[in-house]
């Protein structure tokens, strides 16, 4: 556990608070993170939720692996202690977009249950929707559309999850999508379900 600095003193009791940034947006925040597999549809079903909350008139954010690696987190690994930090640092960031009374909507793997209940934690498990993305790694191999599964079995992707480093199944997901049965129109009307009651404000 992180211990404050004597020299810094937070002053979030004299800022604005979420809940008139909420009334402000006419909307509740909400974290949905997604996880699961590389190539289980993560991103394309983040990206198909953002369209259609954007078309309901919701204002969202979409937390990507690729885009926050590329830029935020691009000093860090894949050992289990840099994807520790990786998404801790994530969820910080969700709850910022949280506090600001926004739909952050993240897609990271997030292979461990440790790692999961750490975000949890960190945002707060009333606003913290777990998907996961289920796929299985025969199929996800067989998609391949970054070509990762193929540079993996190549030996040039060292800690690949579900190959040399180990994917944990949830115990008790919020919400369970599986993308090897269901097309995107199906899993994203699931997801809305789930959705769509936590974010509306009272009328």
């Amino acid at each position: 556990m992180s211990v404050i600095p004597d020299n810094i003193h937070p002053e979030f009791d004299k800022m604005l608070t979420r809940a008139d940034k909420e009334l402000l947006l006419k909307q509740r925040g909400l974290v949905v993170w997604l996880y699961g597999l590389s190539g289980s549809g993560k991103s394309t079903l983040a990206r198909a939720l953002e369209q259609s909350l954007h078309q309901k008139g919701f204002l969202t954010q979409i937390l990507d692996g690729d885009n926050i690696r590329s830029g935020l987190n691009n000093n860090l690994g894949f050992s289990d202690e840099d994807r520790q930090e990786n998404l801790r640092r994530i969820a910080e960031v969700a709850k910022l977009f949280l506090n600001a009374g926004m739909i952050t909507i993240t897609s990271f793997i997030t292979p461990r249950e440790a790692f999961r209940e750490a975000a949890a934690g960190i945002i707060g498990k009333e606003d913290f929707l777990d998907v996961y993305v289920h796929c299985s790694f025969d199929t996800c191999e067989e998609r391949d559309v970054k070509g990762l599964y193929a540079k993996a079995k190549a030996g040039k992707i060292p800690h690949f999850t579900g190959r040399d480093s180990s994917f944990e199944e949830p115990a008790n997901p919020g919400l369970l999508i599986d993308t090897d049965k269901l097309e995107i129109e199906e899993s994203l009307e699931l997801l809305l379900k789930e959705v769509l009651p936590r974010i509306t404000s009272p009328s």
